[in-house]
Parts: C-alpha cells; sequence; structure tokens
C-alpha cells in the first residue's frame, strides 16, 4: 500500500481536531511564539530534557530516541524506555484524562520500537506535575484494528473537502484558533 508517512505525534492531533494538522502543515514555518499559548509553551519546556536526550544518564534508559514504522508509515521520537522493566512511557507535563489520542501515540511508538527489534511488555504514562503513571495494555486484535482504522482516517482527511465540526470547548484550547477560518471564536 502506498501512503505518505505520519508523524506520531500527528495522531494525537487528529484525535483533537483533524483540521488543526491542516493548519500545523501550513504555519510551520512560523516561529512557535506566534501562536504557542502558555500550556503549550509549558508543555514544550517540560519535555525538554527528554526531547534532547538528557533527561537520564542511565544507559538502562532510552530518552528521545528516533523510531520509524515502515509498515505502518510512521516516524516520531519515544519519550522513555527503560530496557530493565522492557516498559515504554510517554510523559505528559499533567495528566487530567488519557485521551484516545494519548493512547495512538503510544501505541505508535510502540509498533515503531517493535519493528526496530525491542522487546515491551510494559506500556504507561507518566503525569510529570503529579508524579503519577498510568499504565497502559499491551495491543491485542481489537486496539490493533482500532489503531489502523484511525491511521487510515488521517491518511483519507482531506481539509478543504471536509465539512470540521466546530467544538468550541476545544477551539478554545487550540493553539491555532487565533488563525483558523473554521471558527468564530474571538480568543
Amino acid at each position: 500500500m502506498e501512503y505518505h508517512t505520519l508523524n506520531i505525534s500527528q495522531l494525537n492531533d487528529f484525535v483533537f481536531c483533524p483540521y488543526s494538522i491542516y493548519l500545523h502543515t501550513v504555519y510551520q514555518t512560523l516561529d512557535d511564539d506566534n501562536y504557542y499559548d502558555l500550556p503549550q509553551i509549558k508543555g514544550k519546556y517540560a519535555h525538554q530534557t527528554v526531547d534532547d536526550g538528557t533527561y537520564s544518564t542511565k544507559k538502562s534508559v532510552i530518552t528521545g530516541m528516533m523510531v520509524y514504522s515502515e509498515y505502518y508509515g510512521l516516524v516520531g521520537r519515544i519519550d522513555q524506555y527503560f530496557f530493565d522493566d522492557k516498559k515504554l512511557v510517554e510523559r505528559k507535563r499533567s495528566i487530567k484524562t488519557i485521551y484516545d489520542g494519548y493512547k495512538l501515540q503510544l501505541y505508535a511508538q510502540y509498533f515503531c520500537m517493535i519493528e526496530m527489534g525491542f522487546v515491551i511488555d510494559k506500556l504507561g504514562f507518566y503525569s510529570m506535575v503529579d508524579n503519577k503513571s498510568y499504565p497502559l495494555a499491551i495491543p491485542d486484535d481489537k486496539t490493533i484494528h482500532w489503531f489502523e482504522t484511525h491511521l487510515n482516517h488521517i491518511r483519507q482527511y482531506q481539509p478543504l473537502d471536509t465539512h470540521v465540526h466546530i467544538n468550541e470547548n476545544k477551539c478554545q484550547h487550540c493553539i491555532y484558533c487565533p488563525l483558523c477560518d473554521k471558527t468564530t471564536l474571538l480568543i
């Protein structure tokens, strides 16, 4: 099957708002300061040590490694992999709810790492603000089907030909809201 490679972070963005991926692509050449709001700045700062690989100097912990799946056409970066526990962890600044987008991201990282030859027995999320961990089950056949269905929806999405569902609660928290032509919210 021929398809374009997706960035793992787009999986979460698509669940939040499919149109946000289009807007991200349009505005990606701008400096983040033009559209990032305080939550994104805090999240980026909290994530910085993972992204630059300086969070841990332990040889048994990999942080910020790039991963790729040829099978699924995915590329991205993991947060942490613990060799001793064979555990893959996605870190978020603050977790109040485990959203589907979070799960899609972690499953994408999992599939990439499995394809790259890593053994993973455990998956989990870590909330930095309150120091809480949340496990996620290793994907079964039903979860794999759910994951693949989402990838297909993303790849088939046509932002200019598709009606964008406006959810004002989400829109008011979207970093692209001031730049979005689909909402009338004044932020």
